[in-house]
């Protein structure tokens, strides 16, 4: 006996957002709309292909795959979508940082290393003006 499941949009679009590492607000403004707005739309049992083929599109997938949403269809979308010439993408991950994420650990490295040396010979001095008083 084959039982066919009721497709709910608003969380298939959830599902695809959350596989896609995009926040709800983030999907929102590339919409221009609110994210309560947003929340709403995901909420939403049943959409129109109005509403549904703007929402597809910062999404980068087809609106069909919106509507017959699985975990393993959608993997393969969106791992062979290519993404870096998208506007909608662009926004969202750098994928050419113009730093060395080391260079900045070891930047932040020496500032706490700084930062510590300078409370040890505050605590120094407190030590030595409360040892003086101490002594009178």
């Amino acid at each position: 006996m084959e039982t066919t499941m009721k497709r709910h949009l608003g969380r298939n679009i959830s599902r695809i957002r959350e596989m896609k590492g995009m926040k709800q607000e983030t999907l929102a403004e590339l919409l221009g709309i609110s994210q309560q707005k947003m929340s709403v739309i995901e909420n939403t049992e049943e959409l129109d292909d109005t509403k549904l083929a703007p929402i597809a599109a910062a999404l980068e997938v087809p609106t069909q795959a919106i509507k017959e949403y699985s975990d393993e269809r959608m993997v393969n979308i969106i791992s062979n979508n290519t993404f870096h010439e998208s506007p909608f993408y662009s926004n969202t991950v750098n994928y050419h940082p113009t730093f060395n994420p080391l260079d900045k650990l070891v930047e932040a490295y020496e500032e706490n290393k700084k930062l510590y040396e300078r409370l040890l010979a505050a605590e120094k001095e407190k030590l030595a003006y409360l040892e003086q008083l101490l002594k009178k």
